[in-house]
């Protein structure tokens, strides 16, 4: 089949959807790829990286989408990409309809055949999702420290703190991927972490970290304990398909402490904060009730070499298995399709709709 990898062109996202490495696999297996001019540059591979496997390079996207059957990108196609897509097309992409009820609209409106990466299923659990949920979760901690200085609009606070000098503390709603991810980071700077989750066996993973590092049920009378005194809020729940629930609503906001920052990964599910918005990396952040807050739907774009490499390690065997025939009946990939010829497939998509 032939497989079309356009270039990314959401605000500040330099991923690729395939690397050539795993372009050479597809190669291998007597697929044609197509590559978009400058697809690569981003992530550090030139356009001649990407021929040397034996990838051709479309001189611009109306050529490549015109040419391709499978179409795999990183992020949700943008307002201008929608009008390149057809009915026979498969898109196969991160796509997160679920707050994204204009998009959804739309490619039901096209008709194709839509594969999310963040539902599809495997042995581990949401294998294309995880790598990315892993960079976001370590990203975390990583701005969310930064955001803290002062110069930034933070309290001014160094999360790990110092002799003679407190700790910052660390609140994480979710101990999935992104949540123990962030975890992982802010326990080893040293800040007191405090960690949410329903699963107690994560819990027992999470504080395992250390000794700064304590795991909590989400009774709504902790969350608020804990939220208020947090120096950074990290937003990690995850319903797969669904709107991330509110865990902190706006009263929990405005009783944390000037300069506090919270981010939040749920995000490009609805996030998980009631204050929460969309943002990009062009404006990453805004401030309410005197708290930073920082909601960039791809985070991991900021990283593009890093994640792309990563992405396309778990993108591939799931990809070769899409572009043989039948896979309609490979029950992973079947859990991904959210739409189909103009009808909504996943079935938490189809009650929120």
């Amino acid at each position: 089949m032939r497989v079309g990898i356009p270039r990314e062109v959401k605000t500040r996202e330099g991923r690729v959807g395939l690397i050539p490495a795993a372009a050479a696999e597809l190669v291998a297996h007597g697929h044609e790829v197509l590559v978009e001019k400058d697809a690569g540059r981003l992530s550090g591979y030139s356009d001649d990286d990407f021929r040397a496997v034996g990838v051709s390079i479309m001189d611009d996207a109306d050529a490549l989408y015109e040419t391709a059957e499978v179409i795999v990108k990183v992020k949700e196609p943008q307002p201008e990409e929608l009008t390149r897509l057809r009915a026979d097309h498969i898109l196969f992409s991160y796509l997160h309809l679920a707050a994204a009820p204009e998009l959804l609209r739309a490619l039901q409106d096209i008709g194709l055949t839509a594969v999310a990466f963040e539902t599809v299923t495997g042995r581990a659990h949401l294998p294309l999702l995880a790598p990315m949920s892993d960079i976001a979760g370590r990203l975390a901690v990583q701005i969310g420290s930064n955001l803290l200085h002062h110069y930034q609009g933070g309290r001014g606070v160094l999360l790990g703190g110092l002799p003679a000098a407190e700790r910052g503390r660390v609140v994480i709603l979710g101990a999935g991927n992104a949540g123990s991810s962030s975890a992982l980071v802010a326990a080893a700077l040293g800040t007191q972490v405090t960690i949410f989750d329903r699963n107690r066996e994560k819990l027992k993973a999470m504080r395992a970290l250390g000794d700064n590092v304590t795991g909590l049920y989400p009774f709504a009378d902790a969350i608020h304990q804990e939220v208020r005194e947090a120096d950074l809020l990290v937003g990690a729940v995850l319903i797969t398909g669904a709107r991330a629930p509110h865990l902190v609503d706006a009263d929990m906001v405005r009783s944390m402490r000037p300069g506090s920052v919270i981010v939040d990964i749920s995000v490009d599910q609805g996030g998980c904060v009631e204050t929460t918005r969309p943002t990009s990396y062009e404006e990453p952040t805004f401030v309410w009730e005197d708290v930073l807050h920082f909601g960039v739907t791809n985070m991991p774009g900021a990283v593009p070499r890093s994640a792309s490499q990563a992405l396309s390690a778990a993108v591939v065997p799931y990809l070769l298995r899409l572009l043989a025939p039948n896979w309609e009946r490979d029950q992973d990939l079947a859990a991904g399709v959210n739409v189909r010829g103009g009808k909504i497939v996943y079935p938490a998509l189809r009650e929120s709709a």
